[in-house]
């Protein structure tokens, strides 16, 4: 038992490069959105700042009025997403750990078979289950 409860949570934390589709916004999906609306105000207005430590948001909120309102809301829903996706994948293993003990009993941990046990079994996984999963970017 105790077993497989550390295997899930290695598998899934292992999974968590996997491909994503799903209620949340993958890295990729959020700096593109970001990009999107952010672009043409940082090229314009922060360009001599490094991306990633804060310092581009805080030129760009220094510049507004200037700024295409979109930006800001884009970037609040795009940190918002990656907090709920972290947050999913981070609580995955609890919640997903009785249906994994009802469903993938069976399954040897390791290689991520876990994972691919539950994302095989969303129909009949415990709603909270696959609502993690979905948030977590790994199930679509």
């Amino acid at each position: 038992m105790k077993g497989m409860v550390i295997g899930l949570g290695a598998l899934l934390l292992a999974a968590s490069a996997g491909t994503a589709s799903a209620q949340t916004m993958s890295y990729a999906q959020a700096g593109a959105l970001i990009a999107k609306s952010c672009g043409p105000s940082i090229e314009r207005f922060c360009s001599n700042f490094n991306i990633g430590t804060g310092d581009v948001m805080n030129c760009l909120t220094q510049h507004q009025d200037q700024v295409p309102r979109a930006c800001f809301d884009d970037f609040a829903a795009a940190q918002a997403s990656i907090a709920k996706r972290v947050a999913a994948q981070n609580g995955s293993f609890k919640i997903c750990a009785p249906s994994a003990q009802e469903f993938c009993s069976g399954v040897q941990p390791g290689d991520a078979n876990m994972l691919n046990c539950l994302l095989a079994s969303t129909k009949v996984v415990r709603p909270a289950c696959k609502q993690v999963l979905l948030d977590a970017g790994w199930a679509n």
